[in-house]
């Protein structure tokens, strides 16, 4: 009886485990998706240990087998884009058909709150949103996951781009989308991986990020609130202010300030690894295009470590994806906060700075120069269509070919100290430089060897394209140092006549 009891009590297992055994996709592989032209496109999924799966699309059939994980994978060889719908099927322990299919341009957008701003929140939202009615066009969100356990999926799935499903889509991903589709006639796919107020080193691997003695310090911090941090007893303690609180009589509420709920750091986006294991490691090896990135706020204060950051980040992403040195084109910084009457110091003017150093340091990078679109009482500025084509321009001629198209905005080449006066030259001016506004050039200060800053006179000196500007100050007797919108909130009015802004800069950084 025991024999055939456990006998009996194995073929039941066996039956409900045959019966929960399922082929199962991850979220970024299904209806509606758009594959990347021109490449081998991994697709992956899961099913019972040792199962044979099959995938067949476009006239291509390719087999993989689920290892000791459940993981299977295959990869499809190369198609030309194509805007006809689709269908894909899958055969290992049960069948699935994904439907609706295009071959076309896929582009990651990710960053912190100014790529997640929403379609529906920018100027003339509304009539962007009456007229999206684009099939061609197609759109996933992940979800903000924080957390040091690397995710295997998420919850979420591909929609056609259409009135209901872009107004809450990130603006500057659907309107960088839109004109490639638009230019380039071909299917567009975007995948919104963006966390508002989010670190950068929350997109970094941990174990990439705590291997670089570059950050020990941060390392070290992160380890002690790992450690130490009881968010239990921080959410008690609160409870206790909360009633504190509530009890107060209304004049006594006027004149102080009600307690914050808090969040929990370790499940939060500041911390280091969380944002790569709990957003961006469920889409890694995705076919993609590239990336566009609007992220920095977040970092200001840090700037001087933003440039390593971003390098390990680049690496990091270009490294584990194994699709090469894919481009990655950013944002920098918009103008922000008051304006101030004296020049000085500015935390947000050194990290633009950092973001100009990744840009010439990390091989197949951009950035987008928008020290004109800023607004001083909004960090997140409303204009995010400006934005988004500053980026397209980049891709445009460094990726499809348009060369013709102006994409890099001026910046400093060098200087020549000539009696009283600081000569600047400047490099990729376009057809040259002018002013916007006003003739008076705006924006430059000057310093002699005491380190005192102030405003600057400034002139184009006689050139074929308007590339040299002559500096000084009536109050500066001998210069050794300029710099240009260096502020929070610069008064610069100087950009290329095809109108890209001059880019920020300072001539002293490296005597400092």
């Amino acid at each position: 009886m025991k024999i055939h009891h456990l006998s009996f009590f194995a073929v039941v297992c066996g039956f409900v485990a045959t019966a929960h055994a399922e082929l199962k996709l991850p979220a970024i592989i299904g209806d509606n998706m758009v594959l990347q032209q021109k490449q081998a496109n991994p697709i992956w999924g899961w099913d019972t240990p040792g199962t044979e799966v099959v995938v067949t699309f476009a006239g291509q059939t390719k087999t993989g087998k689920a290892g000791d994980d459940g993981k299977w994978t295959v990869t499809l060889d190369a198609l030309s884009a194509n805007a006809t719908p689709s269908t894909m099927t899958f055969k290992g322990t049960d069948s699935k058909v994904v439907k609706n299919i295009l071959i076309g341009e896929v582009w990651l957008c990710s960053g912190q709150s100014n790529m997640q701003w929403p379609v529906q929140q920018t100027w003339d939202g509304d009539l962007e949103i009456l007229t999206a009615n684009d099939p061609e066009i197609r759109l996933v969100k992940v979800p903000n996951v924080g957390t040091q356990e690397a995710q295997k999926d998420f919850k979420g799935q591909w929609r056609v781009c259409n009135p209901s499903t872009v107004g809450g889509f990130s603006a500057v991903g659907y309107y960088y989308g839109r004109l490639l589709h638009q230019t380039l006639g071909v299917p567009v796919g975007l995948i919104d991986n963006s966390w508002g107020g989010s670190a950068a080193e929350a997109w970094v691997k941990r174990d990439v990020f705590d291997a670089d003695a570059r950050f020990k310090a941060e390392q070290d911090q992160w380890e002690k609130t790992e450690a130490t941090y009881d968010f239990q007893k921080v959410k008690a303690d609160f409870e206790i202010q909360k009633a504190a609180w509530d009890a107060k009589t209304p004049e006594e509420k006027a004149a102080g300030q009600a307690p914050r709920s808090p969040s929990n750091p370790l499940i939060g986006n500041q911390r280091p690894g969380n944002l790569y294991a709990g957003c961006l490691h469920p889409i890694i090896g995705y076919g993609i295009k590239g990336v566009i990135w609007y992220q920095g706020e977040s970092n200001t204060g840090r700037a001087a470590k933003y440039n390593d950051l971003m390098t390990l980040l680049i690496g990091g992403w270009r490294s584990d994806w194994k699709q090469g040195n894919f481009p990655f084109y950013f944002v920098q910084l918009a103008d922000f906060m008051a304006e101030k009457s004296e020049p000085g110091n500015s935390a947000w003017a050194e990290l633009r700075e950092a973001q100009t150093l990744t840009m010439n340091t990390v091989e197949n990078t951009g950035q987008a120069v928008i020290i004109d679109l800023g607004e001083t009482n909004n960090i997140h500025p409303r204009n995010k269509r400006d934005v988004a084509e500053r980026l397209a321009r980049w891709a445009l001629v460094k990726d499809y070919g348009f060369d013709q198209i102006p994409h890099r905005s001026p910046e400093f080449k060098n200087m020549e100290i000539k009696d009283n006066k600081a000569v600047i030259i400047f490099d990729h001016v376009g057809d040259g430089l002018r002013t916007l506004d006003v003739d008076e050039l705006k924006g430059f200060s000057i310093c002699g060897e005491d380190g005192k800053w102030v405003w600057a006179d400034a002139k184009f000196v006689a050139a074929q394209k308007n590339d040299t500007v002559e500096v000084s100050s009536p109050h500066v007797a001998k210069p050794v140092a300029v710099r240009y919108a260096w502020a929070d909130n610069p008064v610069c009015n100087i950009l290329s006549t095809e109108g890209l802004p001059l880019t920020p800069f300072r001539t002293d950084r490296s005597s400092e």
